[in-house]
């Protein structure tokens, strides 16, 4: 990688959510940030897509060639089931020794393939694993990062301001600590949302509530937490969902049956497909017995 004093051009390809808050971070330090998103050749969606880039102090381009082109390092934060494509896509525009830092939440076996893509043309890639929500810390957030090139894009990260820790030297290490993670805290989401949803339809919930905050005291059962967890299910199910497909694939491709991730998988998002039925959109503030009685009061 060539070394340089400090990281000065950055390109973004998906600027969604995570992607949003990490363009307007850099871009608040000086970084020049470049950003595409497939969202842009949607004539309907452009004009919000415009005001936020403006709003961010980035630039929107027109393709992710002209994105990539001259930057130091390119962030991929799409969805997982669009990950691997974009990698395959950003390699034919990549030049040698550009580095490629792939967010997305995919299988060891999806970031390795990626990363062949990329190598094949010369381009640097590192596997990096985001294991927590982006909004509450920004670039705070913890983030894994493994792979032959995981040091060098750490130094460059670490001065402004990223929360970063080198875990492998090769590829699939982080994004399998990142899988292995979301079997337990998107399985904590869907069974949250399958255990209230059923306690609301029998009236039930007050005690079950109770039970859990009996057993699990620290955890906030009396609290926020049951509507945060299915506020996450809600707001971001079809995007989990997809993740979820690539934790069953990380268990499946060591042997592990992955029963578990596909029911998380149905469980996620079923909810999301059900609102969408019903013509319903998640809402902040979020309340999970609202949302209930909309879906199932009139069974």
């Amino acid at each position: 990688m060539t070394t340089l004093a400090s990281l000065q051009h950055v390109a973004l390809i998906g600027f969604g959510e995570a992607g949003g808050i990490l363009g307007q971070d850099l871009a608040a330090q000086g970084v020049s940030v470049h950003v595409y998103d497939r969202l842009f050749e949607d004539a309907a969606r452009r004009p919000a897509l415009q005001a936020k880039a403006q709003a961010a102090g980035v630039e929107l381009c027109e393709s992710a060639a002209s994105a990539i082109q001259g930057v130091q390092l390119v962030i991929s934060a799409v969805t997982a089931g669009s990950a691997l494509q974009v990698a395959e896509q950003a390699a034919a525009h990549l030049q040698p020794q550009q580095l490629f830092m792939d967010i997305n939440s995919v299988a060891p076996a999806t970031k390795q393939a990626a990363s062949a893509a990329i190598e094949a043309r010369s381009g640097l890639y590192v596997d990096a694993a985001v294991m927590a929500p982006v909004p509450p810390q920004r670039l705070q957030t913890p983030i894994l990062l493994g792979g032959p090139q995981a040091q060098p894009l750490a130094d460059w990260l670490t001065p402004l301001g990223f929360n970063i820790q080198v875990v492998a030297d090769r590829i699939g290490v982080a994004s399998a600590i990142k899988m292995c993670r979301s079997v337990m805290i998107k399985g904590l989401e869907a069974l949250t949302t399958e255990c209230l949803a059923t306690a609301r339809q029998y009236g039930a919930e007050e005690r079950v509530l109770a039970s859990l905050h009996k057993s699990f005291p620290g955890m906030g059962w009396d609290a926020r937490q049951p509507h945060y967890l299915i506020s996450r299910v809600a707001e971001h199910g079809r995007r989990r969902a997809e993740e979820m497909e690539e934790v069953a694939k990380t268990a499946a491709d060591v042997g592990v049956s992955p029963h578990m991730s596909l029911a998380i998988v149905q469980t996620q998002r079923g909810l999301v497909e059900r609102m969408a039925e019903q013509g319903l959109a998640y809402s902040d503030p979020f309340d999970w017995q609202v949302l209930v009685d909309e879906l199932y009061g009139d069974q």
